[in-house]
């Protein structure tokens, strides 16, 4: 998916790739989201296991919460998902998420077609929240 942002001008860090060996992760992921304006969270049975998923979360929703008491409403966290797993889970941040979210479905991400479907919808997303406000 990566790839396919960067060729519709969607600049991308990806953790999996930018992290160095021995890098702390906290830090380098609450700089990575202070740096970039969205984060795309890709949830699955995984991603919700993780630590680290937990923390980049938690970033962003700081992040966000930072930017509300500016008076900007543009969120910080977009999340899809690839398996049904956060709609099950019991972690506090994946049902935060749940509840007060629209989540992505990219479930059928192996069928070519609904896997374009989604991924417009996403980039037509993420476009859509760039664009400056008319207030």
């Amino acid at each position: 998916m990566s790839v396919d942002l960067q060729k519709n001008n969607v600049r991308c860090w990806l953790a999996t790739e930018d992290f160095k060996i021995g890098d702390k992760q906290r830090d380098k992921i609450d700089k990575a989201i202070k740096i970039h304006d969205k984060l795309l969270l890709i949830l699955s049975e995984a991603s919700i296991a993780s630590q680290w998923v937990n923390d980049e979360v938690e970033s962003a929703f700081e992040k966000e919460n930072k930017r509300k008491s500016k008076g900007n409403e543009e969120p910080v966290l977009f999340p899809i998902r690839i398996d049904d797993s956060v709609m099950h889970t019991d972690q506090a941040w994946a049902a935060k998420i749940r509840r007060s979210r629209h989540i992505g479905d990219f479930t059928d991400w192996k069928d070519h077609d609904q896997y374009q479907k989604a991924f417009k919808r996403l980039l037509r997303d993420l476009q859509e929240s760039s664009k400056p406000s008319s207030k």
